[in-house]
């Protein structure tokens, strides 16, 4: 059944338009200030950065996508393959169906095998561990892949939407607090396109996690994902709960504030991070990295590699020309440029309580 449900996956984002369709990643209420001055040259740009130990040729993962099949093993070796020669880092999907069947365990480590010296995450579901997974099971998937990091996903809103969903989170903190003081590397908590507020970036803090995946809304809705399984099965009841949860979330840029203003957890951005300018824009705002998925899944599937490498080189260049226009020479000196938030992301934050001016004059400095 976990087999199917990763094909099934797959074969919706690859046929089906499963993005948000009323709720943006909040991006386009960001502007970052233009240098007419930018007192540099273009080819002077540095993408380099560290994060969590490693250095990065850019600021970039290629987010967890699957596993579990032969289809999968393709995509995960493509994505391993075009980080590799980019000098990126890159995530697996969910494991738990390779720890149920271990044959399944080359759908994963293909990744490894393939990129000997990316940083490669893997990736566990919350819901498990309330159910019974521990330290055994996060070591056996950290080993599956000599894993350099342990996501563990967080996606209530999948898992109460879903037909075959395992709704189950009571306990995960315990877990999570077991995790990070048991395994020998960083614990990575990682929402699916709902996501993390300013409570549970502090919480999630406190339980020794070292890193959020903020999977804000506004790109990939895992409802939607469901809904389409939903109708195929013929489920009525999970079709109309996946419908009505579409657009639940918090948008991505204002997830990342949110996370930055509470904590000191590294960041990756996720949900919607569609150009080199998303990407700019998501750092600016405290992000450490960004993360990708969709737009690289259909690259993998059609062409291998060399689509990916393709869509990320010109992704690269994209954030290159962002920083040139905003005086940037460092991913560093770009998370001090000053960021304008406007719209509803600007009034969602004041009411949260966020210094809003603050980005604009950039009175503080931003990890």
């Amino acid at each position: 059944m976990t087999v199917e449900r990763k094909l099934s996956h797959v074969e919706v984002c690859l046929k089906r338009d499963v993005q948000f369709s009323a709720k943006s990643t909040g991006f386009n209420d960001v502007e970052l200030i233009h240098s007419a001055l930018p007192e540099l040259d273009l080819d002077e740009i540095s993408t380099e950065v560290e994060f969590l130990g490693f250095k990065l040729n850019a600021p970039i993962i290629i987010s967890g996508m699957t596993g579990g099949s032969e289809v999968s093993a393709r995509i995960n070796e493509a994505l391993a393959v075009a980080a590799r020669e980019l000098g990126v880092g890159m995530g697996v999907g969910s494991q738990r169906v390779a720890l149920e069947n271990s044959n399944l365990a080359y759908t994963f480590s293909i990744a490894r095998e393939v990129a000997p010296d990316i940083l490669l995450i893997a990736n566990l579901g919350g819901a498990q561990f309330s159910m019974g997974f521990g330290v055994s099971e996060a070591r056996r998937a950290v080993e599956m892949i000599d894993a350099d990091a342990l996501a563990v996903h967080l996606n209530p809103l999948q898992e109460a939407v879903q037909p075959e969903g395992e709704p189950k989170f009571k306990g995960l903190m315990a877990k999570l607090k077991e995790l990070s003081s048991s395994l020998n590397v960083p614990i990575i908590a990682k929402e699916t396109g709902a996501g993390i507020s300013m409570e549970v970036a502090a919480l999630l803090e406190g339980a020794g996690v070292k890193c959020v995946d903020v999977g804000g809304a506004g790109g990939t809705s895992w409802a939607a994902v469901e809904y389409y399984r939903a109708i195929a099965a013929g489920d009525e009841l999970h079709a109309s709960l996946a419908k009505l949860y579409w657009n639940w979330g918090i948008p991505t840029a204002i997830s990342i504030c949110e996370v930055r203003e509470s904590s000191s957890l590294e960041i990756i951005a996720t949900g919607g991070i569609r150009s080199g300018l998303d990407a700019a824009k998501a750092l600016a705002l405290g992000a450490s990295v960004v993360g990708i998925a969709l737009p690289l899944l259909k690259p993998a599937f059609k062409e291998g590699a060399s689509g990916v490498v393709r869509f990320l080189k010109r992704f690269i260049e994209e954030l290159k020309v962002a920083m040139f226009l905003v005086g940037a020479r460092t991913i560093s000196d770009l998370r001090r440029v000053p960021v304008v938030i406007t719209g509803l992301t600007a009034e969602w934050l004041r009411l949260r309580g966020v210094n809003v001016e603050a980005y604009a004059r950039r009175t503080k400095t931003f990890k």
